[in-house]
């Protein structure tokens, strides 16, 4: 798949089969492996390609955490992430990958520049879990895998493929109750306040700023330069 992007966002992409691999016009290549990352910032604007380096099944986790009006002309970046270099911290039957802030006392090493939560935690049957969110902050939690109770210790459970949304200044509390492992990510981030504005691949603050992305986009300038005669090997490599 080949994108363009101008979004005051950071992407991040978590492999959970398979294997994908990334170009962008600005030279950044790499291939990510299952439980493996890769954090991209779009900024002023790139042009990339995320295509299977082998044959199968390809699953993964994308969230766009969305930047301030200050940030989103910024130079873009591209940084991956070995699943062997995710913190990674196990206590009471509960297991968490930290991602992006903190739990269970350890702190991941990247830096979002929007304050971000990003917890993968794992369940073991019978296993309880405390989890404080800053109460300003929106939140979601999404099950990949099981079923459990979230909220309330007699609530009905929740089972793999749903989101539940978190109410504010409620942290999470979750219980597996099954036989089986119970596997989820939490999301959770500090609103900005600023108004969103999307269209296609290109989001900005205004209609104005989407106007002038388009423009940008299709005369290859302010951002888009290298975008003229950049061609993906990986793409080209399949056909």
């Amino acid at each position: 798949m080949n994108s363009q992007f101008r979004l005051p966002a950071d992407f991040l992409t978590i492999l959970t089969e398979g294997e994908v691999t990334h170009e962008d016009f600005e030279g950044h290549k790499g291939t990510i492996k299952a439980g493996d990352l890769q954090w991209m910032t779009a900024g002023k604007g790139i042009v990339h390609s995320e295509m299977p380096s082998e044959q199968g099944t390809q699953k993964g986790l994308q969230l766009w955490i969305n930047l301030s009006s200050q940030n989103k002309m910024i130079e873009p970046r591209y940084q991956e992430l070995q699943s062997k270099d995710i913190a990674n911290v196990a206590k009471d039957g509960i297991e968490v990958r930290v991602i992006a802030g903190e739990a269970l006392g350890t702190q991941s090493p990247i830096y979002t520049r929007t304050p971000t939560m990003y917890l993968d935690f794992t369940l073991k049957p019978g296993a309880h879990l405390k989890q404080r969110i800053p109460p300003t902050w929106n939140s979601f939690v999404y099950i990949i895998e099981g079923d459990g109770v979230f909220g309330k210790s007699k609530s009905s459970p929740i089972t793999a493929h749903h989101l539940l949304l978190l109410g504010s200044g409620d942290g999470l509390e979750a219980w597996n109750q099954s036989a089986n492992p119970l596997r989820f990510i939490l999301v959770g981030g500090e609103p900005l306040g600023e108004p969103v504005v999307q269209y296609g691949p290109f989001v900005m603050n205004t209609e104005e700023e989407i106007d002038q992305t388009f423009y940008d986009y299709q005369n290859c300038i302010n951002g888009f330069e290298k975008a003229k005669h950049w061609r993906s090997e990986s793409m080209f490599s399949l056909n």
